[in-house]
């Protein structure tokens, strides 16, 4: 697709914004009134709840719950179009934007930009560990991890049956590395699903007797919570039967386990077939590529350094928002991205109504909270710490207001009235192709390109490498 050349008399204002996540998303709805043209391209169809993946992965929501369609989201907003691609190029000088969808090839114009491509899951120079311990990042990790979490028991309830008694050990193990608040969530409700939700449903094992470990490199859990509030959220995972392990670098990830090194250099190995990562991240390969482009400076995280207004140096024209900038120690959280999207909004709109606005961006930090297990979690709300049942409730309201769509919201609170007032979880299904499908691509090799006119060949291909990761990884 190639954007219309028109002069500037004979066309309004346009705005190319780049991802649906949190920060491009509030940007669009802010412009919804602005006599502008808003072209909004993501690599994925849909704007992603990401705070609640973890109750995907552990079958309390829907995927489709956390992830409503951005078409649907924007379908009453007339001056948006969405479309669906992943941005391979940004000619600065020529102001456009070069995407690529399924083996076509876009281009669209801007006159303003907004960049609000997220970030992506950080292994710390070990890529590799993410194909034994997938991320948090993205509905295909939630729907990946659901079935091996899933999975695991009923492997292990097999291994039982057969008498391999080591197996199910290993099986029946699962560690969370990162004792943020992806992780402690994670593992306390691993915890929880394996103590109540199937405490009833095996016959050669108690799913009760599962052994959960939870691992950081750091000697705290929760760092920004402060010790009173981390030190609650480790005494409460250890209540629920969770190991908590700090001080403890992950040096090696495989197949059957995990290795950590302590402080004091000893290294500890943990068998385990079902491995969570949740440590660390690294900002959109498209911040390096804008900085290459502007000579903007980035940090060790591949966040850019901007100005304070958002805006690259030298380019007012581009502004970036949310995990991609390094601006005053932001916090990486979905605020930090929803205010830049409503700020860059707002200076574009200043901008053409000629009242440009010369006032810096400004973050209103309104608290940080995480769950630990049902009603229990902590919040941190400026210099008030709550923690228990009331911060478990705030936690819920929060998050049930942010949650976008009124159908997203009914459906979520009757999910978690069921998941936390009864033993039940509604969304258990997993299937084969979601659990290897990324491995299966992996090993297919960079020659292989995601198409829909695909052979069968490369269909039966793809499967094949599917049934020899299962025989690998259970054998």
């Amino acid at each position: 697709m190639q954007a219309s050349l028109a002069p500037q008399a004979t066309r309004r204002h346009r705005v190319v914004i780049i991802g649906s996540g949190f920060g491009g998303l509030f940007a669009a709805r802010a412009l919804k009134r602005a006599d502008v043209d808003v072209t909004l391209i993501s690599g994925t169809t849909h704007h992603l709840f990401q705070p609640l993946l973890y109750q995907v992965a552990t079958g309390i929501l829907s995927e489709g719950l956390i992830a409503p369609s951005t078409r649907e989201v924007l379908a009453r907003q007339k001056n948006a179009q969405v479309f669906f691609g992943h941005v391979t190029g940004i000619d600065v000088d020529k102001h456009q934007v070069v995407t690529d969808a399924l083996d076509q090839r876009h281009v669209y114009e801007y006159d303003s930009l907004i960049v609000a491509a997220g970030a992506g899951q950080s292994y710390f120079g070990n890529d590799h560990f993410a194909r034994f311990a997938p991320g948090m990042k993205s509905i295909d990790d939630a729907l990946e991890l659901r079935g091996r979490i899933f999975g695991s028991f009923e492997l292990a309830e097999m291994a039982a049956a057969s008498g391999r008694t080591d197996d199910v050990t290993r099986l029946m193990t699962f560690v969370v590395v990162g004792a943020g608040a992806t992780g402690v969530e994670m593992a306390g409700q691993i915890a929880e699903l394996s103590k109540r939700t199937l405490s009833h449903d095996f016959r050669a094992i108690k799913s009760q007797h599962a052994h959960i470990v939870l691992l950081d490199a750091m000697d705290k859990v929760l760092p920004p919570y402060g010790d009173r509030l981390g030190g609650k959220a480790k005494r409460r995972l250890e209540k629920l039967g969770v190991t908590v392990t700090l001080g403890a670098k992950v040096v090696d990830v495989d197949a059957e386990g995990i290795e950590y090194e302590s402080h004091d250099g000893t290294r500890h190995r943990i068998e385990a077939l079902c491995k969570v990562w949740a440590a660390g991240v690294s900002a959109s390969p498209l911040g390096r590529m804008l900085a290459e482009k502007t000579g903007a400076q980035v940090d060790r995280n591949g966040r850019v350094h901007v100005e304070k207004d958002l805006t690259l140096p030298g380019h007012p024209e581009i502004f970036l928002v949310g995990d991609m900038i390094a601006l005053d120690n932001l916090p990486g959280v979905a605020q930090v991205a929803i205010q830049g999207g409503k700020y860059a909004a707002k200076r574009i709109k200043a901008r053409l109504a000629g009242t440009p606005d010369d006032k810096p961006f400004h973050y209103f930090d309104k608290g940080s909270m995480a769950t630990v297990s049902r009603f229990s979690a902590v919040a941190k709300i400026g210099k008030i710490e709550v923690s228990g049942f009331v911060a478990w409730v705030m936690w819920l309201g929060v998050h049930l207001v942010y949650i976008i769509g009124f159908k997203s919201q009914i459906g979520t609170f009757f999910h978690w009235v069921v998941s936390f007032l009864g033993r039940g979880r509604g969304e258990r299904t997993s299937t084969e192709q979601q659990i290897y499908a990324r491995v299966a691509i992996q090993r297919l090799g960079e020659d292989f390109t995601p198409s829909i006119t695909n052979s069968d060949g490369d269909l039966d291909r793809t499967r094949a490498v599917a049934i020899d990761r299962l025989a690998g990884e259970t054998g």
